[in-house]
């Protein structure tokens, strides 16, 4: 039987077209490490953009196919997978003379109005991403009502310091900082705007946050002090806008979305939580209305990441410091929270990769 050679390999894997960056694999770089043994078994390395690529199976029987098909002495294909996160626009225009310099990507998720979730997306969203292998961190720029000790169950816990910097706690493979790490829970931070200001750039410019693949700000509601305050600072990948199905909420974040845009901050997507009760017969409540998110997400030309449905469970995880991705992984909420981690991730490297706004590629 003939030798396999590594630029047979090398040949056929130029058919492998990553589909969303729509440049085949080779050209992009994306290969390494190709292996053939006297007995034609290949293998050879695909380092994608980010370790929540949700198109991963795609591509390996992809490469597979491209082996067998191009290649026809290979007795066998192995396709080993690995990442290295992208960054990219603002970001990289940025840095070294950004504070957060080892940062390679950073997202605000915000809302127009209180009541919507947020604080829960942003969690369950951090959590997610570092499930896949990602290096995560989580700012809690909720600076008068800070929730992320309490949803990550760490509401008696306290940074320790390294000379003059904070070391941020971390808690599910998340690094994490929060004025209530600081401040004893009862009482109440009656400050003003340039003090709140000050607290954030404090989290962003005095803590140790080292090499990450993404930085989560979870932003208190509305378009004040803290939002200004971020964009002026640090360069933002992009936003995640939360809204709930009622058009109160819809009509707020349109709002929110438009100071992130005119500032040059591009929306990622939209998650819509609370969407509906799921009854016990299989059916759905749409308490709230229906529809709203995507139809929204439409309007700011972006993608939607998906319904959220409402459940106690997400509560508890909460209030017990136990996010639903963590407490119970196979839920439904649980689910759509991780396929909004990949598709967050995936419009991240899309943007970072310069192939156009950002579209979703469905599979």
């Amino acid at each position: 039987m003939p030798q396999v050679t590594e630029r047979q390999v090398i040949d056929a894997l130029r058919n492998v077209i990553e589909p969303d960056l729509q440049k085949d694999l080779i050209s992009l770089g994306m290969v390494k490490d190709v292996k053939i043994d006297a007995e034609n078994n290949v293998s050879f390395t695909v380092v994608l953009t980010t370790p929540a690529c949700p198109l991963k199976d795609l591509i390996r029987t992809a490469c597979e196919n491209a082996i067998k098909h191009f290649a026809k002495e290979a007795k066998s294909t192995t396709v080993n997978m690995t990442a290295n996160v992208t960054t990219g626009g603002a970001v990289a225009a940025a840095g070294q003379n950004s504070p957060l310099a080892k940062v390679r990507n950073t997202i605000a998720v915000a809302a127009g109005k209180g009541g919507v979730g947020k604080s829960t997306v942003a969690v369950n969203l951090a959590v997610a991403l570092a499930q896949t292998g990602a290096k995560v961190g989580l700012i809690d720029a909720d600076i008068y009502g800070p929730s992320i000790p309490l949803m990550f169950g760490l509401k008696d816990e306290k940074p320790e310091m390294m000379g003059k910097s904070l070391i941020p706690l971390e808690q599910y493979g998340v690094k994490l900082m929060s004025i209530g790490f600081l401040i004893e829970p009862e009482k109440a931070i009656v400050w003003r705007g340039p003090m709140i200001s000050g607290a954030l750039r404090q989290f962003m410019t005095d803590v140790q946050w080292g090499e990450l693949d993404y930085l989560i700000f979870d932003m208190p509601p509305g378009t004040g002090d803290i939002q200004l305050t971020l964009v002026q600072v640090v360069p933002l990948t992009g936003a995640v806008m939360v809204t709930t199905p009622q058009d109160v909420a819809l009509a707020d974040v349109v709002k929110a979305s438009a100071m992130f845009e005119s500032v040059k901050v591009p929306i990622l997507g939209v998650v819509e939580n609370m969407s509906y009760y799921a009854l016990p017969n299989g059916t759905k409540e749409y308490i709230f209305g229906q529809g709203g998110g995507s139809k929204l997400a439409e309007k700011l030309n972006t993608t939607f990441f998906g319904e959220v449905p409402i459940s106690k469970d997400v509560r508890i995880g909460g209030d017990e410091g136990k996010p639903i991705v963590i407490g119970k992984p196979e839920s439904e909420q649980a689910k759509v929270f991780k396929s909004a981690a990949e598709k967050l991730a995936q419009q991240i490297a899309i943007r970072n990769a310069g192939v156009g706004k950002g579209v979703e590629i469905e599979i």
